[in-house]
């Protein structure tokens, strides 16, 4: 993880990571209780990702992609973040915990994320300290406002 660009000091982004703990915490306490032979608490934690999730990708993808999806250099890039997005969010619901193989895809999504959220952080984020005016961080912050009205 970069700590040297300054982007994390940036209450936004400092929003978005910390939101990122929360899904990787509870991602990891899902994969854990599958350890412990849990399914029903790997399914209360994975329900519980894709709520913080829901809120999470309606923030980005409103605020801060929107705007960064204004210069052509970011375009292809953040498409790419939001399909992730949207396989992901099919994704979750859908698996079984019970059933091994489901287990084992969510094993894979679960490094998947991180890999996505390193795309984020390690890639947009700082990029975004130079991409983005006064008015595009009023914007992108105005949606995450929005996405978490409490």
């Amino acid at each position: 993880m970069c700590h040297y660009c300054g982007c994390r000091e940036i209450p936004l982004i400092k929003e978005f990571i910390a939101e990122h703990e929360r899904v990787t915490d509870a991602a990891g306490d899902a994969v854990r209780a599958l350890d412990r032979g849990d399914p029903d608490r790997a399914r209360v934690l994975v329900d519980a990702m894709a709520r913080e999730l829901t809120s999470h990708w309606r923030g980005e993808e409103d605020g801060l992609f929107a705007v960064m999806r204004d210069d052509p250099e970011y375009a292809d890039y953040i498409d790419a973040l939001v399909r992730e997005h949207r396989e992901l969010a099919a994704l979750l619901p859908r698996l079984d915990l019970t059933d091994a193989a489901d287990a084992a895809t969510l094993r894979e999504a679960v490094d998947e994320l991180h890999h996505h959220i390193a795309k984020e952080e390690d890639g947009l984020f700082p990029a975004s300290l130079t991409a983005l005016s006064g008015d595009g961080w009023d914007r992108s912050m105005a949606a995450w406002r929005t996405a978490h009205p409490d």
